[in-house]
């Protein structure tokens, strides 16, 4: 029982620690910019991490980018304003979820085309193996082709 105890705990300590990696000097005063700067940053991809929102990562550049952000919106930058500020200085791969315009909206499209074009094929591949492929059209053995399979056969 004492194990199980231990066990729970430890895991119960990894999750929460790795949960938000925000320190308490980040946090700022007024809590409504905070929850903004919070929606903000859990948009926001680690550039270290890379998998990882800026508000989870304990990364020193995760940790710049969140002061950036809380910078701007202590400044009185809208939200839109403080996105486009953070990808106008990093590029669009700080986005955790890219925008579905321009060279993205490719990227974007050709994953289901690719499929598209994959299934289109297969069924193509499948239609053609199920037609005979004999040369009078009507699916019988012509009578030279039925002699040699009568020779074969014997």
């Amino acid at each position: 029982m004492m194990r199980i105890l231990t066990f729970g705990a430890v895991l119960w300590m990894i999750l929460v620690s790795s949960v938000v990696a925000v320190t308490p000097d980040e946090i700022l005063d007024d809590p409504a910019l905070e929850t903004r700067a919070r929606a903000l940053s859990a948009g926001l991809r680690c550039l270290v991490c890379q998998n990882e929102s800026i508000d989870e990562s304990d990364a020193e550049v995760a940790r710049d980018l969140r002061l950036l952000v809380r910078e701007r919106l202590l400044a009185g930058d809208s939200d839109a304003e403080v996105m486009q500020y953070v990808v106008d200085r990093y590029g669009e791969f700080v986005l955790l979820k890219p925008t579905f315009d321009g060279a993205n909206l490719v990227l974007w499209l050709v994953g289901p085309a690719a499929l598209l074009l994959a299934l289109i094929g297969a069924w193509v591949y499948a239609r053609g193996r199920n037609t005979p492929s004999v040369e009078n059209g009507d699916g019988r053995l012509t009578d030279e082709e039925q002699a040699r399979l009568d020779k074969l056969l014997k």
